[in-house]
């Protein structure tokens, strides 16, 4: 376990109320940011907030406010964080070109709130503005009759204005005065560094490796070139697709011919499996657990002829990542782009594939009381289990036991 550091800068409302934060960057615990890459510092902030210290544990019930790079506005990075939970900060330092300008519009049309941090006014800035929630004016880059233009302008626009680095009770005064919404400052506190603790890598690496398995339109070619660059891995997956578990009628020799021969589904399947098995300090056992659930939900699924069975298997699999990541399932699912239908299973039980797993998880621990699976038998419901069991026997020698 290595230590993490994230600066947390509060911003208040005109009740001088905690708003939200404003998440900062930090190597360790002196309180400066220093970064070379900046896409890198941004990747940083979001594993460190969601996947290791927890949202929640940083900013309670707040808005987290962070700073994104070119690079997750244009959709060269994944962003998939809850829209409620964050303000997504377009820095001062990138340009309003048209392809920023369409990412931008992306991301507000997914709800998400769009901040423009250290905003000096130009005309080529319009289009942005007419995108934006918040404007954040930085005081130390303007001066007063800068400010009290800027204000004017931006007026004409169904916006927020949030004055920043308030040092002074009078420059508070001074922006109160303006009618600015929120305010950020030394004036009312320096950032905090909240400091945790970095999980294994290996289980981060792997939720990532999940994270790109389970995009949605992931191409076969895009899944034969993440499987093989790992020699290990590629291996492991060629020496379970040619075991005798699954008894195919010829040999397959590569990703391409695995992808080819049984489908992009079942081959994403397989390593997503793998990819769980992987996970260091964890008993084999847990993930046992996972693939029983999977194959049960899927073939209770095929039982009642609901469309997609591999879905109920991707569900069940995935009901215990929670355990498996030392995390909340809520916080796990911001890092995996699933459908709305699965994450809704996951978390609140919900849709054909929610009542599946309650009946899954029902059977699991014998709560009898509990099994309704859309009228089946508890023969048909056994039948399941039983062959849920023996296929996760034949997957786990090949799978998990090294």
């Amino acid at each position: 376990m290595s230590d993490i550091f994230i600066g947390r800068q509060p911003i208040y409302d005109r009740k001088l109320k905690v708003f939200g934060y404003e998440l900062l960057f930090r190597a360790a615990s002196e309180n400066r940011a220093e970064f070379v890459d900046g896409d890198q510092a941004t990747t940083d902030v979001i594993v460190n907030t969601f996947l290791e210290i927890g949202l929640d544990n940083i900013v309670g019930e707040h808005l987290a406010f962070i700073n994104l790079t070119r690079a997750f506005f244009v959709g060269e990075h994944a962003i998939s964080m809850p829209q409620h939970r964050v303000v997504l900060e377009l820095l001062e330092d990138i340009d309003a070109d048209a392809e920023v300008v369409a990412g931008v519009k992306r991301l507000a049309d997914l709800n998400y709130t769009i901040a423009l941090d250290d905003f000096i006014y130009h005309e080529s800035l319009r289009p942005l503005v007419n995108l934006a929630h918040i404007v954040k004016i930085d005081l130390t880059k303007l001066d007063r009759d800068g400010i009290r233009e800027h204000v004017r302008q931006l007026r004409h626009y169904p916006l927020r204005l949030l004055a920043e680095k308030v040092e002074t009770q009078e420059e508070y005064d001074f922006c109160q005065s303006l009618g600015f919404d929120y305010f950020q400052g030394y004036f009312f506190a320096q950032p905090k560094i909240i400091r945790g603790q970095r999980l294994p890598n290996n289980r981060l690496t792997i939720l990532k490796l999940l994270s790109r398995l389970q995009t949605p339109n992931i191409t076969p070619q895009e899944l034969e070139d993440l499987i093989s660059q790992d020699v290990a891995f590629s291996y492991r997956i060629l020496r379970f697709i040619n075991s005798a578990s699954l008894a195919l009628p010829r040999k397959v020799e590569t990703i391409h011919q695995a992808v080819v021969y049984l489908g992009l589904q079942t081959i994403r399947s397989w390593t997503t499996l793998l990819a769980m098995s992987q996970v260091d300090n964890k008993p084999a056992e847990l993930v046992i657990t996972a693939i029983v659930r999977g194959k049960m939900a899927e073939g209770i699924a095929k039982a009642i002829q609901a469309k997609q069975p591999e879905t109920f298997f991707t569900v069940g699999l995935f009901s215990a990542l929670d355990a498996l990541m030392d995390n909340t399932m809520e916080e796990i699912l911001t890092q995996l782009p699933l459908a709305d239908y699965i994450a809704e299973a996951l978390l609140h039980r919900r849709g054909l594939h929610g009542e599946v797993l309650d009946c899954v998880l029902a059977y699991e621990r014998g709560h009898w009381e509990s099994l309704g699976c859309n009228q089946l038998g508890t023969h048909k419901l056994r039948d399941c289990f039983l062959e849920a069991l023996q296929w996760s026997a034949q997957v786990s020698q090949q799978l998990i036991h090294k």
